[in-house]
């Protein structure tokens, strides 16, 4: 399977995972971006790859450990896979 039907495969599962909690709750996107600038100041100023927005969008879920591997596995340090995965589900 390829890398982007991949990332659509699982990004349209996560927004069926989510329901409706994305559609009420608009204040939960800006968490995701926290969660996404704090990965890109750590890459100083390059763009997070879609794998690690994934693993913020897990974050969103509110599973912070596998939110942590999915940044540490793409290259994250830790403290900032965990600082940046704590601030998704806010």
């Amino acid at each position: 399977m390829r890398t982007s039907t991949r990332i659509a495969s699982v990004l349209a599962g996560a927004a069926l995972a989510l329901g409706g909690t994305a559609l009420t709750a608009p204040a939960a996107h800006a968490d995701v971006t926290a969660c996404i600038d704090q990965v890109e100041r750590e890459i100083q100023g390059g763009e997070a790859p879609d794998p690690v927005r994934m693993a913020c969008y897990v974050g969103l879920t509110g599973d912070h450990e596998q939110c942590v591997v999915g940044l540490t596995g793409n290259g994250v340090t830790n403290g900032t896979a965990v600082a940046a995965c704590r601030v998704a589900p806010n």
